[in-house]
């Protein structure tokens, strides 16, 4: 087994161990209160309507969206970090009929682990920071995670030509 593909397995089980560690601490400890929030500040704005409050209406809406905003976030980063973790055993299971060499093979695998980790941070992060550092780390992320998959496509697809001109 190559030192690449030891790499992808390697960090998919960890990346899936911390996402799914990540979303029992949430589950515990956060969820609960992020569910109370969104609900009471929906209550509050449709009974602010109803009474023809718009001040009250208004403002409570805005504690909707933006505790809405951070619970997408929270359980998209959980749900982020363990499927782009199965993607990497997945790939890592057949990462040795990549047709590079082996240096090449290792970067590409330090790529796709690497994309896998900061494209979900950068989503977290977007949680504490509206300004463009925590997207820039998300594109960055999922450029990373792209290119990845592109060229380990193509690694195969040469693997698999080679195998039926012989």
């Amino acid at each position: 087994m190559s030192g690449a593909r030891r790499l992808l397995l390697a960090g998919g089980i960890a990346l899936a161990l911390w996402g799914m560690g990540y979303g029992l601490w949430y589950a515990v400890f956060a969820e609960h209160q992020a569910l109370e929030e969104i609900g009471a500040s929906l209550s509050t704005a449709f009974s602010g309507a109803a009474q023809r409050d718009a001040a009250q209406s208004g403002a409570a809406l805005l504690r909707y969206k933006e505790s809405k905003y951070i619970y997408d976030r929270q359980v998209d980063v959980h749900s982020h970090w363990i499927g782009l973790a199965m993607v990497l055993i997945v790939v890592g299971i057949c990462f040795d009929k990549v047709s590079f060499f082996k240096r090449t093979k290792l970067w590409l695998a330090v790529g796709f682990l690497a994309g896998a980790c900061l494209f979900p941070l950068g989503v977290l992060f977007q949680v504490y920071d509206h300004g463009p550092l925590p997207r820039i780390l998300a594109i960055t992320g999922s450029a990373l995670e792209i290119a990845s998959l592109c060229l380990i496509t193509l690694g195969l697809a040469r693997s698999q030509s080679s195998i039926s001109r012989s």
